[in-house]
Protein backbone atom coordinates (compact mmCIF):
# COMPACT_ATOMS: atom_id res chain seq x y z
CA UNK A 1 0.00 0.00 0.00
CA UNK A 2 1.34 3.43 -0.96
CA UNK A 3 1.95 5.61 2.09
CA UNK A 4 0.69 9.18 1.69
CA UNK A 5 2.85 11.82 3.40
CA UNK A 6 1.07 15.16 3.43
CA UNK A 7 2.40 18.66 3.45
CA UNK A 8 -0.03 21.43 4.49
CA UNK A 9 0.12 24.85 2.85
CA UNK A 10 -1.81 26.91 5.38
CA UNK A 11 -2.51 25.84 8.94
CA UNK A 12 -5.38 28.01 10.11
CA UNK A 13 -8.69 27.29 11.81
CA UNK A 14 -10.02 24.83 9.21
CA UNK A 15 -7.02 22.53 9.71
CA UNK A 16 -7.54 22.58 13.46
CA UNK A 17 -11.20 21.57 13.70
CA UNK A 18 -12.43 20.27 10.34
CA UNK A 19 -9.67 18.54 8.44
CA UNK A 20 -6.21 18.33 9.99
CA UNK A 21 -6.63 15.43 12.42
CA UNK A 22 -8.37 13.31 9.77
CA UNK A 23 -5.21 13.04 7.66
CA UNK A 24 -3.55 10.99 10.39
CA UNK A 25 -6.67 8.99 11.27
CA UNK A 26 -6.69 7.17 7.93
CA UNK A 27 -4.43 4.15 7.63
CA UNK A 28 -1.43 4.75 5.42
CA UNK A 29 -1.43 8.52 5.83
CA UNK A 30 0.26 11.13 7.99
CA UNK A 31 1.24 14.79 8.00
CA UNK A 32 4.99 15.36 7.75
CA UNK A 33 5.28 19.11 7.11
CA UNK A 34 3.28 22.33 7.38
CA UNK A 35 3.72 25.83 5.99
CA UNK A 36 2.46 29.26 6.97
CA UNK A 37 3.75 32.65 5.90
CA UNK A 38 3.75 33.53 9.61
CA UNK A 39 6.65 31.76 11.32
CA UNK A 40 4.96 31.60 14.72
CA UNK A 41 1.84 29.97 13.24
CA UNK A 42 3.78 27.30 11.37
CA UNK A 43 6.03 26.51 14.35
CA UNK A 44 3.12 26.41 16.82
CA UNK A 45 0.99 24.15 14.64
CA UNK A 46 3.88 21.74 14.02
CA UNK A 47 4.73 21.52 17.70
CA UNK A 48 1.14 21.09 18.89
CA UNK A 49 0.43 18.34 16.35
CA UNK A 50 3.83 16.63 16.55
CA UNK A 51 4.73 17.33 12.93
CA UNK A 52 8.41 17.04 12.07
CA UNK A 53 8.99 20.03 9.82
CA UNK A 54 7.55 23.48 9.23
CA UNK A 55 8.20 26.12 6.60
CA UNK A 56 7.36 29.74 5.79
CA UNK A 57 7.87 29.23 2.06
CA UNK A 58 5.42 27.12 0.02
CA UNK A 59 8.01 26.11 -2.57
CA UNK A 60 10.24 24.67 0.13
CA UNK A 61 7.38 22.52 1.41
CA UNK A 62 6.51 21.36 -2.10
CA UNK A 63 10.17 20.51 -2.76
CA UNK A 64 10.46 18.51 0.47
CA UNK A 65 11.30 14.98 -0.79
CA UNK A 66 9.35 13.41 2.07
CA UNK A 67 6.11 15.15 1.00
CA UNK A 68 4.25 13.24 -1.74
CA UNK A 69 0.85 14.99 -1.53
CA UNK A 70 -0.14 18.58 -0.73
CA UNK A 71 -3.16 19.98 1.10
CA UNK A 72 -3.90 23.63 0.32
CA UNK A 73 -5.81 25.41 3.10
CA UNK A 74 -5.29 29.07 2.20
CA UNK A 75 -7.75 31.76 1.06
CA UNK A 76 -9.10 31.09 -2.47
CA UNK A 77 -7.01 33.69 -4.31
CA UNK A 78 -3.87 31.56 -3.86
CA UNK A 79 -5.44 28.13 -4.44
CA UNK A 80 -4.67 27.97 -8.15
CA UNK A 81 -1.07 29.16 -7.73
CA UNK A 82 -0.21 26.62 -5.05
CA UNK A 83 -2.10 23.79 -6.76
CA UNK A 84 -0.27 24.39 -10.04
CA UNK A 85 3.10 24.60 -8.24
CA UNK A 86 2.47 21.25 -6.54
CA UNK A 87 1.18 19.45 -9.61
CA UNK A 88 4.10 20.67 -11.73
CA UNK A 89 6.35 19.20 -9.03
CA UNK A 90 4.63 15.85 -9.55
CA UNK A 91 2.53 15.93 -6.38
CA UNK A 92 -1.26 15.48 -6.19
CA UNK A 93 -3.25 18.10 -4.31
CA UNK A 94 -6.31 18.43 -2.11
CA UNK A 95 -7.63 22.00 -2.13
CA UNK A 96 -10.07 23.76 0.16
CA UNK A 97 -13.28 24.97 -1.45
CA UNK A 98 -13.99 26.84 -3.61
CA UNK A 99 -11.35 25.61 -6.03
CA UNK A 100 -10.34 29.20 -6.85
CA UNK A 101 -11.57 32.79 -6.55
CA UNK A 102 -12.82 32.80 -10.15
CA UNK A 103 -13.80 30.44 -12.95
CA UNK A 104 -10.76 31.23 -15.12
CA UNK A 105 -8.34 30.03 -12.44
CA UNK A 106 -10.31 26.79 -12.14
CA UNK A 107 -9.79 26.20 -15.85
CA UNK A 108 -6.04 26.79 -15.39
CA UNK A 109 -5.89 24.20 -12.63
CA UNK A 110 -7.71 21.66 -14.79
CA UNK A 111 -5.33 22.21 -17.70
CA UNK A 112 -2.27 21.67 -15.53
CA UNK A 113 -3.83 18.61 -13.89
CA UNK A 114 -4.41 17.10 -17.34
CA UNK A 115 -0.94 18.04 -18.59
CA UNK A 116 0.90 16.66 -15.56
CA UNK A 117 -1.35 13.69 -14.87
CA UNK A 118 -1.57 14.80 -11.24
CA UNK A 119 -5.03 14.59 -9.63
CA UNK A 120 -6.52 17.62 -7.92
CA UNK A 121 -9.26 17.04 -5.35
CA UNK A 122 -11.49 19.72 -3.81
CA UNK A 123 -12.89 19.78 -0.27
CA UNK A 124 -16.60 19.61 -0.99
CA UNK A 125 -16.77 17.26 1.96
CA UNK A 126 -20.50 17.57 2.54
CA UNK A 127 -21.14 15.21 -0.38
CA UNK A 128 -19.56 12.44 1.67
CA UNK A 129 -21.23 13.11 5.02
CA UNK A 130 -23.89 10.61 6.17
CA UNK A 131 -26.44 13.45 6.59
CA UNK A 132 -26.31 14.42 2.90
CA UNK A 133 -25.96 10.83 1.73
CA UNK A 134 -29.35 10.23 3.36
CA UNK A 135 -30.84 13.18 1.46
CA UNK A 136 -29.39 11.80 -1.78
CA UNK A 137 -30.87 8.39 -1.04
CA UNK A 138 -34.35 9.90 -0.55
CA UNK A 139 -34.13 11.82 -3.83
CA UNK A 140 -32.58 9.05 -5.94
CA UNK A 141 -34.94 6.37 -4.65
CA UNK A 142 -37.97 8.34 -5.82
CA UNK A 143 -39.43 8.77 -2.34
CA UNK A 144 -40.79 12.21 -3.30
CA UNK A 145 -41.41 11.29 -6.93
CA UNK A 146 -40.26 13.31 -9.93
CA UNK A 147 -38.33 16.39 -8.90
CA UNK A 148 -40.13 19.55 -9.94
CA UNK A 149 -38.23 22.43 -8.33
CA UNK A 150 -35.34 23.24 -6.00
CA UNK A 151 -35.14 26.24 -3.65
CA UNK A 152 -32.20 27.50 -1.58
CA UNK A 153 -32.77 29.95 1.26
CA UNK A 154 -30.09 31.32 3.53
CA UNK A 155 -30.26 34.32 5.86
CA UNK A 156 -28.33 35.43 8.92
CA UNK A 157 -27.54 38.62 10.82
CA UNK A 158 -24.15 40.35 10.48
CA UNK A 159 -21.26 39.01 12.51
CA UNK A 160 -19.46 41.26 14.97
CA UNK A 161 -16.38 41.34 12.74
CA UNK A 162 -18.48 42.69 9.86
CA UNK A 163 -18.60 46.08 11.61
CA UNK A 164 -14.80 46.41 11.61
CA UNK A 165 -12.88 49.07 9.70
CA UNK A 166 -12.15 48.07 6.07
CA UNK A 167 -8.53 47.16 6.82
CA UNK A 168 -9.62 44.83 9.64
CA UNK A 169 -12.37 42.95 7.81
CA UNK A 170 -11.96 39.17 7.43
CA UNK A 171 -10.54 37.97 4.11
CA UNK A 172 -13.91 36.45 3.25
CA UNK A 173 -15.23 40.00 2.80
CA UNK A 174 -12.41 41.03 0.49
CA UNK A 175 -13.39 40.00 -3.07
CA UNK A 176 -9.81 40.26 -4.32
CA UNK A 177 -8.94 37.42 -1.91
CA UNK A 178 -12.15 35.40 -1.56
CA UNK A 179 -13.75 35.97 -4.95
CA UNK A 180 -16.77 37.65 -3.36
CA UNK A 181 -18.33 38.16 0.05
CA UNK A 182 -19.86 35.51 2.28
CA UNK A 183 -21.76 34.27 -0.77
CA UNK A 184 -18.52 33.05 -2.35
CA UNK A 185 -17.61 31.29 0.90
CA UNK A 186 -20.91 29.59 1.80
CA UNK A 187 -22.91 29.13 -1.41
CA UNK A 188 -20.30 26.78 -2.98
CA UNK A 189 -21.28 24.04 -0.53
CA UNK A 190 -24.97 24.44 -1.40
CA UNK A 191 -24.38 24.54 -5.15
CA UNK A 192 -22.02 21.57 -5.11
CA UNK A 193 -24.55 19.45 -3.23
CA UNK A 194 -27.26 20.36 -5.75
CA UNK A 195 -25.06 19.62 -8.75
CA UNK A 196 -24.08 16.30 -7.21
CA UNK A 197 -27.80 15.51 -6.95
CA UNK A 198 -29.13 16.90 -10.23
CA UNK A 199 -26.20 17.42 -12.59
CA UNK A 200 -24.42 20.49 -13.84
CA UNK A 201 -26.13 23.89 -13.80
CA UNK A 202 -26.10 25.19 -17.37
CA UNK A 203 -27.76 28.57 -16.91
CA UNK A 204 -27.67 31.01 -14.01
CA UNK A 205 -28.59 34.64 -13.44
CA UNK A 206 -28.46 36.80 -10.35
CA UNK A 207 -29.40 40.12 -8.83
CA UNK A 208 -26.84 41.28 -6.27
CA UNK A 209 -26.91 44.18 -3.85
CA UNK A 210 -25.22 45.66 -0.83
CA UNK A 211 -28.08 46.53 1.52
CA UNK A 212 -26.26 46.70 4.84
CA UNK A 213 -23.47 49.07 3.86
CA UNK A 214 -21.03 47.38 6.24
CA UNK A 215 -18.49 46.43 3.59
CA UNK A 216 -18.05 46.68 -0.18
CA UNK A 217 -18.92 43.07 -1.09
CA UNK A 218 -22.47 42.03 -1.99
CA UNK A 219 -24.49 41.05 1.07
CA UNK A 220 -27.90 40.22 -0.44
CA UNK A 221 -28.49 38.09 -3.54
CA UNK A 222 -31.30 36.44 -5.46
CA UNK A 223 -30.69 33.96 -8.26
CA UNK A 224 -32.37 31.56 -10.63
CA UNK A 225 -30.69 28.66 -12.38
CA UNK A 226 -31.37 25.60 -14.53
CA UNK A 227 -29.77 22.16 -14.39
CA UNK A 228 -28.72 20.15 -17.45
CA UNK A 229 -31.82 17.94 -17.07
CA UNK A 230 -34.10 21.00 -17.31
CA UNK A 231 -34.85 21.23 -13.59
CA UNK A 232 -35.33 24.88 -12.50
CA UNK A 233 -34.05 26.22 -9.21
CA UNK A 234 -33.79 29.44 -7.27
CA UNK A 235 -31.85 30.82 -4.34
CA UNK A 236 -31.76 33.76 -1.97
CA UNK A 237 -28.93 34.75 0.34
CA UNK A 238 -28.90 37.56 2.90
CA UNK A 239 -26.00 38.12 5.28
CA UNK A 240 -27.31 41.28 6.96
CA UNK A 241 -30.83 40.28 8.00
CA UNK A 242 -32.49 40.41 11.40
CA UNK A 243 -32.07 37.45 13.73
CA UNK A 244 -35.75 36.62 13.22
CA UNK A 245 -35.03 35.91 9.54
CA UNK A 246 -32.22 33.42 10.21
CA UNK A 247 -32.61 30.43 7.89
CA UNK A 248 -30.50 27.62 6.44
CA UNK A 249 -32.62 25.48 4.18
CA UNK A 250 -32.79 23.71 0.85
CA UNK A 251 -36.14 22.40 -0.33
CA UNK A 252 -36.40 19.74 -3.01
CA UNK A 253 -39.97 19.62 -4.29
CA UNK A 254 -41.29 16.51 -5.99
CA UNK A 255 -44.67 15.55 -7.41
CA UNK A 256 -45.16 13.13 -4.50
CA UNK A 257 -43.63 15.04 -1.61
CA UNK A 258 -40.92 17.37 -0.42
CA UNK A 259 -37.62 16.94 1.40
CA UNK A 260 -35.96 19.87 3.14
CA UNK A 261 -32.65 20.03 4.94
CA UNK A 262 -30.02 22.45 6.23
CA UNK A 263 -26.49 22.68 4.89
CA UNK A 264 -24.59 24.20 7.79
CA UNK A 265 -26.70 23.50 10.89
CA UNK A 266 -27.52 19.81 10.20
CA UNK A 267 -31.06 20.21 11.49
CA UNK A 268 -33.16 17.02 11.18
CA UNK A 269 -34.11 16.24 7.58
CA UNK A 270 -37.80 16.95 6.99
CA UNK A 271 -39.63 14.53 4.69
CA UNK A 272 -43.29 15.09 3.80
CA UNK A 273 -45.30 12.73 1.58
CA UNK A 274 -48.91 11.56 1.43
CA UNK A 275 -47.98 9.13 4.21
CA UNK A 276 -47.19 11.97 6.59
CA UNK A 277 -44.32 13.99 7.94
CA UNK A 278 -41.05 12.43 9.10
CA UNK A 279 -38.03 13.93 10.83
CA UNK A 280 -34.74 12.14 10.17
CA UNK A 281 -31.69 12.73 12.38
CA UNK A 282 -28.34 11.66 10.94
CA UNK A 283 -25.15 12.18 12.98
CA UNK A 284 -21.90 13.19 11.31
CA UNK A 285 -18.32 12.19 12.26
CA UNK A 286 -16.36 14.40 14.71
CA UNK A 287 -14.07 15.65 11.93
CA UNK A 288 -16.44 16.54 9.11
CA UNK A 289 -13.79 16.12 6.42
CA UNK A 290 -12.87 12.59 7.50
CA UNK A 291 -15.04 10.74 4.92
CA UNK A 292 -13.78 12.72 1.93
CA UNK A 293 -10.15 12.69 3.11
CA UNK A 294 -10.42 8.92 3.45
CA UNK A 295 -11.77 8.78 -0.13
CA UNK A 296 -8.90 10.96 -1.39
CA UNK A 297 -6.27 8.84 0.35
CA UNK A 298 -7.75 5.58 -0.92
CA UNK A 299 -7.85 7.06 -4.42
CA UNK A 300 -4.15 7.97 -4.19
CA UNK A 301 -3.37 4.51 -2.80
CA UNK A 302 -4.99 2.95 -5.83
CA UNK A 303 -8.04 1.18 -4.41
CA UNK A 304 -10.76 3.83 -4.39
CA UNK A 305 -12.30 6.66 -6.36
CA UNK A 306 -12.91 10.19 -5.09
CA UNK A 307 -15.38 12.08 -7.26
CA UNK A 308 -14.67 15.54 -5.79
CA UNK A 309 -12.10 16.55 -8.39
CA UNK A 310 -11.17 19.94 -9.79
CA UNK A 311 -13.23 19.08 -12.88
CA UNK A 312 -16.39 18.44 -10.85
CA UNK A 313 -15.72 21.53 -8.71
CA UNK A 314 -15.27 23.97 -11.59
CA UNK A 315 -19.01 24.31 -12.48
CA UNK A 316 -19.58 25.68 -8.96
CA UNK A 317 -17.29 28.63 -9.69
CA UNK A 318 -18.98 29.10 -13.07
CA UNK A 319 -22.36 29.44 -11.37
CA UNK A 320 -20.99 31.74 -8.66
CA UNK A 321 -19.42 34.03 -11.24
CA UNK A 322 -22.56 34.05 -13.40
CA UNK A 323 -24.74 35.01 -10.42
CA UNK A 324 -22.29 37.76 -9.47
CA UNK A 325 -22.22 39.03 -13.05
CA UNK A 326 -18.49 38.51 -13.53
CA UNK A 327 -19.19 37.47 -17.13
Amino acid sequence: MKYIRWGFIGCGEVTEIKSGPAFSDVEGSSVVAVMSRTKSNAKSYAERHHIKRWYTDAQQLIDDPDVNAVYIATPPSSHATYAIMAMKAGKPVYVEKPLASNYEDCARVNRVSEQTGMPCFVAYYRRYLPYFQRVKEIVKNGVIGKIINVQVRFACPPREIDYAAPENLPWRLKPEISGGGYFYDLAPHQLDLLQDLFGVIVDAKGICANRGGLYSAEDTLSACFKFENGLPGSGSWCFVGHESAREDRIEVIGDQGIVSFSVFDYEPIQLVTSEGKTQITVPNPPYVQLPIIEAVIHHLQGFGLCTCTSVSATPVNWVLDRILGKF
